[in-house]
């Protein structure tokens, strides 16, 4: 039976996103065009693949028998073309990788414009997000994630500085109004910004000094949403509504201007930036070996003025 093989991509592409927007949001087309395509897949195979309502899109018995056997042999196509990818004189083919909106400011910028100089023919396509996902979400490569546990088969491997800290701040005008903080546990008496994670957990603020950790349980007129809406609380920081406390570097244009004043300097904590993670037991595309070269280079360019810490293995 002879079938479009761009049809049977369109029905992969849906199967894996669960859905026909997922699916377009995650391989650059429309929803409506993959639809179409799946609808001439199941004309030409003579069989439904997929049960349809207004809310959802789940495989048929039949459709999920044909996944069984065709993830597979699409894996091997794409193996094998990434084999010749490799005797190019540089890679090409697309880089997905799945950050924490934090990385796309405070890591990714050092790396992105001289990785993208380097290898022209590679399309890096990055996927942030405010909540922590599956790395392997939306069909990613790879990802970048702070301390977390790793299943079994993952590599970890530093990337961009080896240290970072969170910084403490508020306005002048809100310091004016309602005094300077003298210890952490000051700041229950303050109007606190602060960001709730996509589980819906608030975190306390932690703190550190000469080896005691405080952990404080902030209240205050704002809450944001962590990851891109953190700039809102910046904005409202600056405009004197409250006290912020985020990323050092996220923070360091409003502190070096004079717009937001450091506070508690002494206690701000300190801790490990972010890692690299992949599967060592899958193939590892050409532009993702690409990029981990990259950053491994990188990482030897900093070592000088790096925090020595070991990954949880070794790629």
């Amino acid at each position: 039976m002879a079938i479009d093989m761009a049809l049977l991509d369109a029905v992969v592409a849906v199967a894996k996103a669960g859905g026909f927007r997922e699916a377009a949001r995650v391989t650059g087309s429309n929803a409506s065009r993959l639809s179409d395509a799946v609808r001439r897949a199941e004309q030409q195979l003579g069989i439904r693949l997929f049960h349809r309502t207004t809310r959802t899109v789940v495989l048929t018995e039949a459709g999920r028998a044909l996944m069984e056997r065709l993830l597979p042999a699409i894996n091997e196509v794409n193996a094998a073309l990434d084999a010749v990818n490799r005797y190019r004189n540089t890679p090409g083919g697309t880089l997905r990788l799945n950050v924490p909106v934090s990385a796309t400011r405070l890591v990714l910028p050092a790396l992105v414009p001289e990785f993208l100089q380097r290898y022209p023919d590679i399309r890096l396509e990055i996927v942030a997000e405010s909540s922590v996902q599956d790395v392997f979400r939306d069909g990613c490569d790879a990802g970048i994630r702070y301390d977390e546990r790793l299943e079994q088969d993952m590599v970890a491997m530093p990337i961009g500085p080896r240290q970072q800290r969170f910084a403490l701040a508020a306005s002048p005008a809100y310091l004016a109004e309602h005094g300077r903080p003298e210890h952490p546990r000051d700041l229950i008496h303050h109007r606190c910004l602060r960001g709730r994670y996509a589980s819906g957990i608030m975190a306390d603020w932690t703190f550190s000094h000469e080896g005691e950790e405080i952990s404080v349980e902030t209240s205050g007129p704002l809450v944001v949403s962590v990851g891109g809406a953190m700039d809102l609380a910046v904005e409202a920081a600056i405009a004197g509504s409250g006290v912020i406390y985020l990323f050092d570097e996220w923070l360091r244009p409003a502190l070096d201007s004079g717009r937001l004043e450091p506070l508690l300097q002494p206690w701000w904590l300190i801790f490990s930036s972010p890692w690299l993670y992949y599967n060592d037991r899958r193939l590892i595309p050409a532009p993702l070996q690409a990029f981990i070269d990259f950053v491994r280079e990188k990482n030897g360019r900093e070592k000088s003025s790096a925090i020595p810490a070991e990954p949880l293995r070794h790629p």
